[in-house]
C-alpha cells in the first residue's frame, strides 16, 4: 500500500466531476487500499478519489474504533466502506446541522445541514450492486464523500459565516464547538 497526497481546496480537480468506474481491475483494488492507508494516516472519516488526484467514482469510508480501550465506540465504528459509483437514490426530508470537517481543508470546520439518513446505491470492487440505508455520521460521511465524487465541497453548503470557523489543532477544534469561541472565516463561506 501506498500513502497518496491528499490534494487541498485550491486544487482545480477538486471541483471537477469524477468518471464512473467500468473496469474492475486489480488497479482499483489497489486504488481503494492507498485511499484506506491515505485516510487512516490523516486520521480521517472518509476520502473520496478526487481527493488523491483520481477522477473517478470512487470513496472509501470508516468510523475508527476509539484508541483509549475504556472510551465508548461510535456505534458505527469498526468497520470500514469502498463504494464504487456510489449515488443517492433516497433521502430523508428531514434535514440536521452536525460538524464538518475536510482532509483537503484541513485548517476548517463547519456546521452543515444534510437529510437525517441517505439510501445510496453502489458497487463494489468486484463490481457488485448494493443498496446502504445510512445515518447518523456514517450518513453524513457518505453524503460529503458523494458531494466530492460530484465536485462540490461542504463549504458550497454553508451561507452563513457563523456556520465557518478556523481551526489549528485538535484542542482548537473541541473549542470551537463552544458558542463564542468560533473565529469566522468568512471568506470561504459560499452562497448557494
Amino acid at each position: 500500500m501506498t500513502k497518496r497526497t491528499i490534494l487541498t481546496i485550491n486544487d482545480p480537480r477538486l471541483r471537477q466531476k469524477a468518471k464512473r468506474v467500468k473496469q474492475f481491475t486489480p488497479s482499483l483494488k489497489k486504488l481503494a487500499q492507498d485511499m484506506l492507508e491515505t485516510m487512516r494516516g490523516s486520521e480521517g472519516v472518509g476520502l473520496a478519489g478526487p481527493q488523491v488526484g483520481v477522477m473517478q467514482r470512487i470513496f472509501v469510508a470508516e468510523i475508527p474504533l476509539p484508541k483509549d480501550p475504556d472510551a465508548e465506540p461510535h456505534p458505527q465504528s469498526g468497520r470500514f466502506y469502498v463504494l464504487v459509483n456510489p449515488e443517492i437514490v433516497k433521502s430523508a426530508a428531514v434535514r440536521v446541522e452536525g460538524k464538518e470537517g475536510c482532509l483537503s481543508i484541513p485548517d476548517l470546520k463547519g456546521l452543515v445541514e444534510r437529510p437525517e439518513w441517505v439510501e445510496v446505491r453502489a458497487q463494489d470492487l468486484e463490481g457488485r450492486r448494493f443498496k446502504l440505508k445510512v445515518d447518523d455520521l456514517l450518513g453524513r460521511i457518505f453524503q460529503h464523500e458523494i458531494d466530492h465524487l460530484n465536485g462540490i465541497l461542504y463549504l458550497d453548503h454553508i451561507t452563513d459565516p457563523a456556520k465557518l470557523w478556523r481551526v489549528t489543532d485538535e484542542a482548537e477544534a473541541i473549542e470551537a464547538t463552544e458558542p463564542g469561541t468560533r473565529q469566522p472565516a468568512a471568506e470561504y463561506a459560499s452562497p448557494v
